[in-house]
C-alpha cells in the first residue's frame, strides 16, 4: 500500500542539512513516496499520511503563526500539543518538578529580576533554535544587558550554571525513535561555534559515541517523566533526541530534551538507523 510523507522544512533550507538523506531511501523501502517542503511553503499537508518535523529552525521568532500551522496538519509527528509544550523550553522546570536531574534552571519572565549564579552561567531565551540568544558569563559577571534584550523581544530567560564538562567532553544525544532507543552521537561544545550559511544555527562537532549505562538511564527517566507530563506513550512520539552533560560531581544531566525538530545523527551511525526511523514512522500510521 503506497502511503504520501512530507519531510517538513524551510525556505532557508528546503531539504535539510543533509542529515535526513538516508531517511528518503528508507521510507521509500516501505512504501512511502516522499518529498520536502517548507512549513509555510502552502504545500498540501493535509492530504498527507505522515508529515515530520525536520528542518523547521526558522520557526522561533514566529512560533504563534508556527503553531497555528501545526495545528492544521492532521497527520504531524511529533504531535501539535508535543510541539507546543516542547518549543519552551520552561518544560525543563516541569521536568525538574517531577524529579528528573536537569541541569538548575532558573526562569526569569519579563518584568522579573534575576538571582545570577556565583560560578560560570548561561542565559538563552525559553523559545529558540540552534543556541540563537544563548549567551555565557563569568562568575560574578553582569548579564543584565543581554537579560533585558531578551526581555524586550519579549522572551522568558532561562538562566543555568555553565557545565564545565561541555569544554572537554561536549554533549551527549541519545536518540529514541518510537520510544525505543536508537543510537548516540557526541555533540561538541556550542557556544563560540560559527553560524551556518544558513543562519539558522550553529555549526557543531559531531562524532559517533556508544552511551554510558548512567547517561541511557537518566535518558529513560527523561522521556517516562516527560510523556508523562503530556499524557501520551512513549510510543506515541516518533523521535526524541536527549541532550545529556555531566556534572561537576560527574553525574549526569538533563540539558535539553528535543522533541520537535532535531538532528538526529544518522550521519553519525549506522545505516540501518534510518530504517528504523521508516519503521517507526509506520508504527504512527497503525
Amino acid at each position: 500500500m503506497s502511503r504520501s510523507a512530507i519531510l517538513v522544512s524551510c525556505a532557508e533550507l528546503p531539504s535539510g542539512d543533509g542529515d535526513d538523506d538516508a531517511v528518503l531511501p528508507a521510507l521509500s523501502e516501505l512504501g512511502f513516496t516522499v518529498s520536502w517542503a517548507a512549513w509555510d511553503s502552502g504545500a498540501d499537508f493535509a492530504s498527507a499520511d505522515a508529515v515530520m518535523l525536520r528542518a523547521t529552525w526558522d520557526y522561533a521568532p514566529r512560533r504563534a503563526e508556527f503553531l497555528d500551522w501545526c495545528e492544521s496538519v492532521p497527520s504531524l509527528f511529533n504531535s501539535a500539543a508535543v510541539v507546543r509544550w516542547n518549543t519552551d523550553k520552561s518544560y525543563l522546570a516541569e521536568l525538574l518538578d517531577a524529579g528528573v536531574a536537569v541541569v538548575p534552571t532558573s526562569l526569569v519572565e519579563p518584568g522579573d529580576k534575576a538571582r545570577f549564579p556565583s560560578s560560570d552561567f548561561v542565559v538563552k531565551p525559553s523559545v529558540g533554535a540552534g543556541s540563537r540568544g544563548a549567551a555565557r558569563f563569568a562568575a560574578g559577571e553582569d548579564a543584565s544587558a543581554h537579560l533585558a534584550s531578551l526581555h524586550a523581544e519579549g522572551h522568558t530567560a532561562l538562566i543555568q550554571p555553565y557545565q564545565s564538562s561541555v569544554d572537554t567532553s561536549g554533549e551527549l544525544a541519545l536518540v529514541y525513535l518510537g520510544g525505543i532507543y536508537s543510537h548516540a552521537f557526541a555533540k561538541g561544545a556550542m557556544l563560540g561555534s560559527t553560524m551556518d550559511a544558513s543562519g539558522l544555527y550553529l555549526s557543531e562537532e559531531l562524532a559517533p559515541a556508544s552511551p554510558p549505562s548512567d547517561a541511557v538511564a537518566l535518558a529513560e527517566d527523561v522521556l517516562d517523566a516527560a510523556t508523562a507530563v503530556l499524557g501520551i506513550l512513549r510510543a506515541e512520539l516518533l523521535y526524541a533526541r536527549v541532550d545529556v552533560v555531566r556534572g561537576a560531581d560527574g553525574k549526569p544531566l538533563l540539558l535539553e530534551l528535543e522533541l520537535t525538530e532535531p538532528s538526529l545523527g544518522f550521519r553519525q551511525t549506522d545505516p540501518s538507523a534510518a530504517m528504523r526511523f521508516a519503521s517507526a514512522v509506520r508504527q504512527q500510521l497503525t
